[in-house]
């Protein structure tokens, strides 16, 4: 009986790559058995996937229908097979670098590794410390230097485990390849998995004279001392990815990453918002009410701002391109300053007087 694959998996025959790839991802995490789904279902749903998730055997269906995959159950060899090794009735033998998207589901369903496993490299722990930056540092950048105790490479063999001089032999695991097969027993029969050789790390190489300082580990525990170049802009919580300066995993692996989170301490006069600093500033009555000149400070410096005559307390004063750089892009925020009038605590009495006139003529 003809089956239809676009349907099984919900999708219509002018469906693209990307359409047939994220059905399957859906159907297939749904229907699993090991979250109580119908394993019947779920045969059917990798048939398809493997039949319409393959360009040549999509041309083929679409020619010819499921008849065409139908001999042999999927047998190599057989007229119109698609895939050598594959029964959906009696179970099936895969390799897992061999089927892409398949094996990453059925590796994170039975606990083995999916595409790639072979070839992915072990990688360290990502690291994250803290520094403390001060406002004026925060907004034109600084480099600063950073202390941290980690797992590094061992600078006498540099990380291969070796001693110096010492030959390499062929790893007797994996004869050389870096990798080896496993098999893995499963409610569809059997999956073969290649992985990382545990032996030698992926590295196809034996180590006949460790390393007498690491033990052949590769590690040595030590303090590294880095200048990071923090640039102009960054604010409180915000971390810088330093790529590489992480813990290193021992022999064939990689380091991680270093994140440094950024701590920006309160400054007396000015604040951040966004991009835009913020300040307050006391003026005499008599410039609000008869206008003039006043000095400001800015991050970039005093500056002289004009104040009209007639100005209320409280507003703000925009002076553009004074505030915080943008760190991904061109330019800077602004300067935003409120003015408040400066009321005298004490009077002389000839200011007194002159007040006491100026309220009389109701000012």
């Amino acid at each position: 009986m003809s089956k239809d694959y676009y349907k099984i998996l919900g999708v219509e025959r002018s469906a693209s790559e990307a359409d047939i790839k994220k059905a399957f991802r859906r159907l297939a995490h749904e229907y699993h058995p090991d979250k109580g789904g119908d394993q019947q279902k779920f045969k059917d749903i990798n048939e398809a996937y493997q039949v319409l998730g393959d360009k040549d055997n999509r041309a083929k269906y679409d020619q010819f229908g499921s008849a065409a995959f139908e001999q042999g159950g999927f047998s190599a060899g057989q007229p119109g097979g698609g895939f050598g090794g594959f029964d959906f009735n009696q179970g099936f033998t895969v390799n897992m670098e061999d089927f892409g998207d398949l094996g990453d589901i059925l590796g994170g369903m039975f606990g083995f590794g999916g595409r790639g496993t072979g070839n992915r490299q072990k990688r360290g722990r990502d690291l994250e410390t803290e520094i403390q930056l001060d406002f004026l540092e925060s907004i034109f950048g600084v480099d600063k230097e950073i202390h941290i105790y980690l797992n590094a490479q061992c600078e006498k063999c540099k990380g291969t485990g070796a001693e110096e001089g010492s030959n390499l032999g062929i790893c007797p695991t994996c004869g050389g390849q870096g990798r080896i097969q496993q098999a893995q027993h499963t409610i569809f029969g059997i999956i073969n998995t290649v992985v990382q050789c545990p032996t030698c790390n992926g590295l196809g190489k034996k180590i006949n004279k460790p390393c007498k300082a690491c033990k052949g580990t590769g590690i040595e525990k030590r303090e590294r001392v880095l200048t990071v170049k923090i640039p102009p802009g960054m604010s409180s919580g915000e971390a810088l990815k330093v790529s590489g300066q992480g813990d290193f995993p021992g022999v064939g692996g990689k380091a991680g990453d270093l994140f440094v989170r950024v701590k920006v301490k309160p400054h007396t006069e000015f604040t951040r918002h966004n991009h835009d600093i913020l300040s307050t500033k006391s003026v005499p009555y008599s410039i609000l009410t008869l206008g003039g000149a006043i000095d400001v400070n800015t991050v970039d410096g005093p500056v002289s701002l004009k104040i009209p005559s007639g100005t209320s307390a409280g507003t703000v004063f925009k002076l553009r391109g004074k505030g915080i750089p943008f760190m991904h892009g061109y330019g800077r925020g602004d300067h935003l300053i409120t003015v408040i009038p400066d009321v005298p605590k004490k009077l002389s009495k000839e200011q007194k007087k002159l007040l006491e006139e100026l309220q009389k003529e109701g000012l």
